[in-house]
Parts: C-alpha cells; structure tokens; sequence
C-alpha cells in the first residue's frame, strides 16, 4: 500500500480545491497529483476546475515540452525513457484518473 497525501491547492483564477498526491516507486520515482471541484455546469467562465501534476522526484528520465499548433491551440508532450518510467507513467496515470472519476460528481463515457 502506498500514502496517500491530501493538499489544498490554489490556481492562478483564485479557486481552491482538494488534491490528492502520492509517490510511484520503482527505479525511479514519480509523485503525482490530481484534484477537481466536479462538474459546475459550464464552460471555462462558469464550469469546474481540474488539475493533475506528474513530478520527477528521482531518478526520472523525462522530458516535457509544451507547445502551440498551427491554430494556435496550446497543448503539452511528454517523452519517458526506460522500462520502469512506463511502469511509474501508467500507475501515476491510473491514480490521476482514480482521483478525478472519485472527485466528479458524475462521470461521463
């Protein structure tokens, strides 16, 4: 079994939410993050907000790059080297999505 921290986090529009974080160990560790305040209703002016992190907190062969399209849509890239960074990458991605299904009021499929 593994910890599991709950924070209080505050984004750059003033909201405040619950975040859930634990570490993912194996030759390398990850710690990751997540929260939501649920489904509001609307879009980005009225709607929910939702966060995740995932943090290299040792030994992590990771490169992230953000960028924007042709269109100018922003959107980000990760590139994991190793055996173990799949490993850690898919249990902090399953614990990221853990969180938020938990967190909604509702999910959607």
């Amino acid at each position: 079994m593994y910890e599991i921290k709950e924070n209080s986090r505050t984004l750059k529009d003033g909201t405040e939410l619950t975040t859930y974080a634990r570490d993912v160990v194996s030759c390398n560790i990850l710690e990751a993050e997540a929260g939501t305040t649920g489904y509001q209703g609307g879009d980005t002016g009225h709607g929910g907000r939702t966060y995740f992190r995932i943090e290299d907190a040792g030994s992590t062969d990771m490169e992230v790059h953000s960028y924007v399209n042709k269109y100018g849509c922003p959107g980000f890239e990760v590139v994991l080297g190793g055996d173990c960074e799949l490993e850690t990458v898919i249990r902090a991605l399953k614990f990221i999505t853990k969180v938020l299904e938990e967190e909604s009021a509702e999910v959607y499929d």
